[in-house]
């Protein structure tokens, strides 16, 4: 890695930028709604849900254990806490099961960051649960390409000046990569580092965000042209 210039440090996002992840939460969204069939209609599950979740983000974090205690929550709500105990016991099983989903690369994340390990530092930052976030990184198979591992509890502009500067020559020669505007590309940027965002056809509400208006900002259609662009940057 040459000293100088503008880039020498990429981030890369874990779930659905190099694995699939949200699949999983919408199968068990529909379970969810399915068991609750006789006391609401799923459109207004989902909704209720969905409140539930933005409540208690500051309480449990992200992740699958507090979407499955949202879940629950949800459920005594809607029922006016009247829901069966095996109601709960489903639910709380659908949650056991999705933290031993596969962590299954997505195409063409082995082949970049294959290409581009050793050219650059390659971090991994991603947010959730711990335990979780530590498996799939162990289960996909990709983190000997990683430089360094980071598993915050949130993404914010300070968490990138911290990550890069940490481990990286500050966040004006990094970039950030992922699927999340919200939490992968925008606070990247307002660090002062370059954002690529990676669409995903899954994207959770709470990841919505308007498209930057930055000349740092980049959009990619897939992993396999983040290389073009990372050598015009240099």
């Amino acid at each position: 890695m040459s000293r100088g210039r503008p880039l020498d440090t990429i981030g890369f996002d874990a779930d659905d930028t190099l694995w699939h992840n949200e699949q999983y939460f919408r199968l068990t969204e529909k379970r969810f709604t399915e068991l609750l069939a006789e006391y609401a209609e799923a459109g207004h599950l989902s909704e209720r849900l969905l409140a539930a979740e933005r409540r208690n983000i500051s309480r449990y974090g992200f992740g699958v254990k507090g979407f499955t205690l949202s879940m629950i929550e949800t459920a005594l709500e809607v029922t006016d806490r009247c829901v069966p105990a095996s109601v709960i016991g489903e639910i709380l099983e659908a949650g056991r099961a999705m933290l031993s989903q596969p962590a299954e690369p997505l195409p063409h994340a082995r082949e970049t960051l294959e290409r581009l390990c050793g050219r650059y530092r390659l971090i991994l930052v991603t947010k959730g649960d711990l335990f979780d976030q530590e498996r799939k990184v162990a289960q996909s198979g990709l983190a000997e390409m990683f430089d360094a591992v980071e598993i915050v509890s949130d993404k914010t502009p300070d968490t990138y000046r911290a990550v890069f500067a940490h481990h990286g020559s500050g966040a004006e020669r990094a970039m950030m990569v992922g699927n999340s505007l919200k939490s992968d590309v925008v606070p990247a940027l307002e660090a002062g580092s370059w954002g690529v965002h990676v669409p995903h056809d899954l994207t959770w509400a709470l990841e919505h965000h308007d498209t930057p208006d930055d000349a740092r900002f980049r959009e990619i259609a897939n992993l396999g042209e983040l290389e073009t662009i990372v050598d015009e940057i240099g």
